[in-house]
């Protein structure tokens, strides 16, 4: 199938995001990573969802959520898992934050207060904006105004793993992140935090579990094989460019050589409408001697 080596479900990190999301399906895991990220007690009131699909039409660019969850001030959070540094994120979790807002109210409704305070959490292992920071927190400000804040309940927190200010940021964060990076006994063991040894315990029961061990393979197989198709797909491509390229050429040839388009047709055995348009290409673009 492929050459690509699959790396074993216990040798995962929590960077990787199928871990991620399989670890943070547990409520009380998904409440302590909220707690640990936002210093302070979050209780969730409803499941999590993982890998969570928002759509605004069947015309408008789906989103697929890493983990949504809701409090009980129904407050609303996106956590989302990123190991790959591109040049999007920033407006990427602009179209998410925004996608987030509009499962919120319900058709009819003209108050807009009434919409929940949200978070988009970002967890990355790079620091997007190079600043040296564990914790980047977005809320609009008034440019004119100083201390005057936009209080639209939206909020974007971008997580480094890179980070290097522990004076401004709990201890717990610090050792979350570290976690985060490296999913070991070892780095569960150093830590105090009694919420970092649960995250750990849920990694080891996703880890040794046999169900979710085969859901993995499956994931696995099914990623080789998206890739194999693309691959597949991309050399058919080519192989159709080249016939293209080689039909046109002996068009040209003949038609250079005074024959008509039937003629042509005839001793290609193409058909004549196919002839015709490889010609009307041949008349705007004429081969390159």
């Amino acid at each position: 199938m492929s050459k690509e080596k699959m790396k074993p479900l216990k040798e995962l990190n929590l960077t990787d995001r199928f871990l991620f999301d399989q670890v943070m399906e547990d409520m009380e895991t998904q409440q302590d990573v909220l707690s640990i990220i936002l210093e302070k007690e979050i209780h969730l009131l409803t499941q999590v969802q993982t890998e969570k699909e928002q759509r605004v039409s069947p015309l408008a660019k789906s989103i697929r959520m890493d983990v949504f969850s809701m409090d009980e001030d129904q407050t609303v959070y996106n956590t989302e898992m990123q190991n790959k540094k591109t040049a999007d994120l920033a407006k990427r979790s602009r179209y998410y934050q925004s996608l987030m807002d509009t499962s919120l109210l319900k058709p009819g409704d003209v108050n807009y207060n009434l919409l929940n305070d949200s978070y988009l959490i970002m967890i990355m292992t790079f620091d997007l904006f190079g600043e040296g920071k564990y914790r980047y927190t977005f809320r609009p400000k008034c440019e004119e105004v100083g201390g005057c804040t936009l209080e639209d309940g939206a909020t974007r927190i971008f997580l480094s793993t890179k980070g290097k200010n522990r004076d401004e940021v709990s201890k717990e964060l610090v050792e979350f992140l570290q976690y985060v990076e490296k999913s070991s006994d070892q780095t569960a063991a150093a830590s105090e935090s009694l919420r970092i040894k649960r995250i750990h315990s849920r990694v080891c029961e996703v880890r040794t579990s046999e169900e979710i061990g085969v859901k993995y393979m499956q994931a696995w197989e099914e990623k080789c094989y998206d890739r194999m198709e693309a691959r597949e797909e991309g050399r058919e491509e080519g192989r159709e460019e080249g016939r293209a390229e080689i039909l046109k050429q002996m068009i040209g040839k003949k038609l250079d050589k005074g024959k008509t388009i039937p003629e042509i047709a005839d001793a290609l055995e193409m058909d004549e409408g196919l002839v015709r348009k490889f010609a009307d290409q041949l008349e705007k673009e004429p081969l390159q001697p």
